[in-house]
């Protein structure tokens, strides 16, 4: 009877590892179909919900990263750069960006309903509106003389549209 106790043991534990290693193999090739790998894999394996996801609650996953990082983006824009802004032209120039990652924030959020829908071609459509909105901003900069583009901002750019191109890789292969 000792034994039983054991026995069940180790095979709910054999099955929970199984369980792992299959989804860490799910997330990889997933991750596999993006452009960015390290990143998709690093965001994936971070985020508790990932071991029981499948391809299409990945991809909502990393929208959700997305989301988080544009609404971040904008807040710090909103807060740090706009408060230390002295020059009229520049505080609008920053609030008209900050406004834009609200808008890719806002985005990625019906990215997410679309991918609960299975709506993919109007989840990619949210996406690359989401991917878009940054260069939105660096736009909006090259329009003000004078204004020169922070490098913050653009670190934050490049790090949303990293993203995005996840989130687009793996509706690619939910679209297969």
């Amino acid at each position: 009877m000792a034994s039983s106790p054991i026995f069940l043991l180790l095979l709910t534990l054999s099955s929970t590892l199984l369980s792992v290693a299959s989804n860490t193999t799910t997330i990889e090739s997933t991750c596999k179909t993006t452009n960015y790998y390290d990143l998709c894999v690093s965001a994936l394996k971070s985020d508790p919900r990932s071991p029981t996801a499948d391809t299409k609650g990945l991809a909502a996953i990393m929208a959700s990263v997305g989301m988080t990082n544009a609404t971040a983006t904008a807040s710090y824009i909103a807060k740090n750069l706009t408060a230390t802004a002295n020059n009229t032209v520049l505080k609008k120039v920053l609030k008209d960006c900050s406004d834009k990652y609200t808008l890719a924030a806002d985005s990625l959020r019906l990215t997410i309903q679309d991918l609960d829908d299975e709506a993919y071609d109007y989840a990619y459509m949210h996406v690359l509106a989401a991917q878009d909105y940054p260069n939105v901003c660096r736009n909006i900069f090259r329009r003000a003389k004078g204004l020169v583009y922070p490098a913050e901002i653009s670190r934050c750019e490049v790090s949303l549209r990293s993203i995005c191109g996840v989130v687009s890789g793996i509706l690619d292969r939910l679209a297969e």
